[in-house]
């Protein structure tokens, strides 16, 4: 029968659980503390709000191209063996992206906020924390098909999502500047690259190889210090204003990777690609979907709460998925 089994006797043994939510704390932890530093800073007055922006703007325009061109280049796969994680994987986050549209119209959502939700329901934090949750839980054998979901992920964030987001707004349609915004993107001129280099075969231990791994290693903190600070300068709110986050934090942690993981159980898809499949499915909201809202003028304080909360919840979820898929 295809699928992969649940084992009960792990998911009900308790040290099991708590070794798991202990690998997945050990993990988010640094990254609370980085958003805490930011909160700091500001508070000091050691960085103002304009940090932020300038934070964002090197993210999307040197570090997270620098970053996804190097992951690609060094991916080695087969199209033809990891065929249906691709598909899989694609057709879930595809269906994520256009699930705002549905969404948007029974919440009656502002034009903004419906492109919005196209970034925070499909994309999550599959490079900072996915990966490293994966390969502690998985071992190293389970990196090429983390790194291959990252791609997926990036490719369809930088050409479908981009699109879908000119397309939510309810003002006129100029196809021409989509256009041009989406190839003189450099994270989707990235992401061609960096399939166009994994084809070829480019040495990956050249010194332009290595200083662009150096620049992607800043990324993490740099947007996490971003996220620090523009949420330092934000109220708090009420507890009714974070009902709407905690109700999206519920869709993405639990929710929309519970259907996806009973949707691959009908599958033939291998035990090692399911659990990848799974766990970055069930990863709290993303840093590059915060980026961008803020880049595209979104509701950033959505998604700047979405991120901060879901990344809590995921302390307490992440063991379970761990868990089901083990």
């Amino acid at each position: 029968m295809p699928g992969v089994p649940i084992p009960k006797s792990k998911i009900e043994n308790p040290k099991y659980y708590m070794a798991s939510f202990f690998l997945a704390f050990k993990t988010i932890l640094p990254l609370f503390l980085i958003i805490l530093a930011g909160v700091v800073m500001l508070k000091l007055k050691a960085a103002t709000l304009e940090w932020s922006d300038v934070l964002n703007k090197y993210a999307l325009k040197i570090g997270f191209p620098a970053l996804i061109f190097s992951a690609l280049v060094k991916m080695d796969f087969s199209f033809t063996e990891q065929s249906t994680l691709i598909y899989t994987n694609s057709i879930y986050l595809v269906l994520c992206m256009l699930l705002a549209f549905p969404v948007g119209t029974i919440f009656k959502v502002s034009a903004k906020n419906r492109q919005t939700l196209i970034l925070l329901l499909a994309f999550g934090n599959i490079t900072y924390l996915g990966i490293p949750v994966i390969v502690s839980t998985l071992g190293d054998i389970a990196r090429g098909p983390a790194v291959l979901i990252t791609a997926m992920n990036l490719f369809w964030m930088f050409s479908m999502a981009l699109i879908l987001i000119e397309v939510a707004d309810d003002s006129k349609l100029h196809f021409k500047t989509i256009l041009v915004k989406l190839v003189t993107n450099p994270l989707l001129i990235a992401v061609f690259l960096g399939l166009i280099g994994s084809a070829l075969h480019i040495p990956t231990q050249s010194s332009v190889m290595k200083s662009l791994d150096l620049i992607s290693q800043s990324v993490t903190a740099l947007v996490l210090l971003s996220l620090g600070i523009f949420m330092g300068s934000q109220k708090l709110g009420k507890l009714r204003d974070w009902v709407p986050v905690f109700g999206l934090s519920l869709a993405i942690l639990v929710i929309l990777p519970g259907i996806f993981y009973f949707f691959l159980k009908f599958t033939h898809m291998d035990t090692l690609s399911f659990r990848c499949s799974v766990l970055d499915a069930a990863m709290p909201s993303g840093l590059t979907a915060y980026a961008l809202s803020h880049q595209y003028g979104l509701n950033t304080k959505l998604a700047g709460r979405l991120v901060v909360l879901s990344t809590f919840l995921s302390l307490f979820t992440l063991p379970v998925w761990i868990a089901l898929t083990a």
